[in-house]
């Protein structure tokens, strides 16, 4: 598909800014009152080092990267998410296309960064939000109990794919960037879930699969299936 890339410069996603400045507004606080309070030092390098350790873990999570594919797109099927591989099966999907289609699973624990890409090329049919339960994100169920959104792509080759964002037991909020009647292209951000969660990706079932179970996933890098 030739186009010219809407990439947006994004590093922190905006999604992260007050938690962020709230928790660095926190540490600054604790660690002061323990450094004018006490004593001894001790309390306070053990706090600070925690501080420290939390705080980057938390700009690792709301990272938002800038990531480009830089290969041949056609039929290609990219991981939506950093994470691992924990489902590949053709199951009954009776939410959209009523018929089997190959599933394949991406789960992101917190050390992850939970932004999420457009896993093909295409334009988007459909999106919806469906509210739902807080599940474990990894168990089978969640993918449709558990509050998720849904994108509809149809790739410039005529198949049809669907992805879902869904949240796990932590997560409270899934962010969709996607419009229907939108271009998406690969190296594009489609949306964004906070804290531990999981993107379904829905293919034909003679879609060849590239990744194995447990498999660590780059998003927008891993190729994880080939459409026919």
């Amino acid at each position: 598909m030739k186009h010219i890339k809407r990439l947006k410069k994004i590093h922190i996603h905006r999604e992260g800014t007050h938690t962020l400045y709230g928790t660095f507004l926190f540490i600054i606080l604790i660690n002061l009152a323990l450094y004018w309070g006490l004593e001894t030092r001790i309390p306070f390098y053990i706090v600070a080092a925690i501080s420290i350790v939390t705080y980057c873990l938390l700009l690792n999570f709301f990272q938002c990267p800038i990531r480009l594919f830089g290969q041949d797109t056609e039929n290609i099927v990219v991981a939506p998410a950093d994470g691992k591989v924990v489902a590949i099966e053709e199951v009954e999907e009776n939410e959209y296309f009523h018929e089997r289609r190959l599933m394949i699973s991406i789960f992101m624990s917190i050390l992850n960064v939970h932004a999420n890409w457009y896993p093909v090329e295409g334009s988007i049919l459909k999106v919806a939000h469906q509210n739902g339960n807080y599940h474990k994100a990894w168990l089978p169920k969640a993918s449709m109990e558990n509050e998720h959104s849904t994108i509809i792509i149809r790739t410039p080759e005529g198949k049809d794919v669907m992805t879902r964002q869904i949240a796990g037991a932590m997560a409270r909020r899934i962010v969709t960037y996607a419009e229907e009647g939108d271009d998406c292209y690969i190296d594009e951000h489609m949306g964004f879930i906070k804290f531990g969660s999981r993107v379904d990706v829905f293919l034909p079932t003679d879609t060849e699969v590239l990744v194995r179970l447990n498999q660590p996933t780059i998003g927008n890098q891993t190729v994880i299936a080939k459409l026919k």
